[in-house]
């Protein structure tokens, strides 16, 4: 096993590809995101943002090409991969007649973190994701933007090195985006965001990767995206909003 602990490259693709059957989902994906880094992970519905976020994590094993978090390949280190990963998939999985506390709690034992260190830990995440007036309400009757704050206390709560977040934002309301943009913002992580909302970027990312059925089509930040005319009519031709 390799670890690059202290490289700055801490998460990269090589010809990243997912092919089920004649349909391409991701093709000859390469990039990289340094150390610290907060990446909008930009495209249209359906462009293979989900699909590319699995591979990054394990959870699908790509048809060709290599995916490396921390220096280590996923597919040969997915244990390790996984406890330097916080992924927060778009509409994760919550037990809802827990509390934000309970939950917190539970998971801290499933993932073996000592005792003494736990409580320390879910303070850390209640504070950095503004919880403490509801950690005694049941996630069910939270609102959705309360409910996406404590899957992202939930992925924080190993200390991971990087973060992939899938569409954090998607379903909120407006007050709600602000309060998870600025969570996001305040982390200081390396962090990896799909979003297929356009004001979403300037807002919260330093860089921008946008693909397109599957293949990248730009990458640079979000000044350069827009002196890039060219992108103009494949943004207006696209079903991505604005707000």
């Amino acid at each position: 096993m390799t670890d690059n602990s202290y490289s700055d490259i801490m998460i990269e693709t090589e010809g990243l590809s997912k092919y089920y059957g004649d349909f391409i989902a991701v093709e000859d994906l390469s990039f990289s995101i340094k150390r610290g880094e907060v990446v909008a992970f930009l495209g249209p519905n359906g462009a293979g943002k989900s699909t590319t976020m699995k591979m990054l994590t394990g959870f699908l094993a790509p048809s060709a090409g290599t995916a490396k978090v921390c220096g280590m390949e996923v597919a040969e280190n997915r244990d390790e991969v996984a406890n330097r990963i916080g992924y927060l998939p778009e509409n994760g999985p919550l037990y809802e007649e827990m509390t934000p506390l309970s939950l917190l709690n539970f998971f801290g034992d499933a993932r073996s973190i000592p005792s003494d260190k736990k409580e320390h830990r879910i303070q850390t995440v209640i504070a950095q994701c503004a919880l403490k007036t509801v950690l005694n309400k049941p996630i069910g009757k939270l609102s959705r933007g309360f409910r996406q704050r404590v899957g992202m206390a939930n992925v924080l709560l190993h200390e991971p090195d990087v973060l992939i977040m899938d569409e954090p934002t998607a379903g909120l309301d407006p007050n709600q985006v602000l309060e998870v943009r600025k969570t996001i913002k305040g982390l200081g992580k390396t962090i990896l965001l799909s979003t297929h909302i356009l004001q979403e970027v300037p807002e919260v990312a330093d860089r921008i990767i946008l693909i397109n059925h599957g293949r990248l089509i730009f990458e640079g930040t979000p000044e350069e995206l827009k002196s890039e005319p060219s992108l103009d009519t494949w943004f207006n031709s696209k079903t991505m909003t604005a707000a």
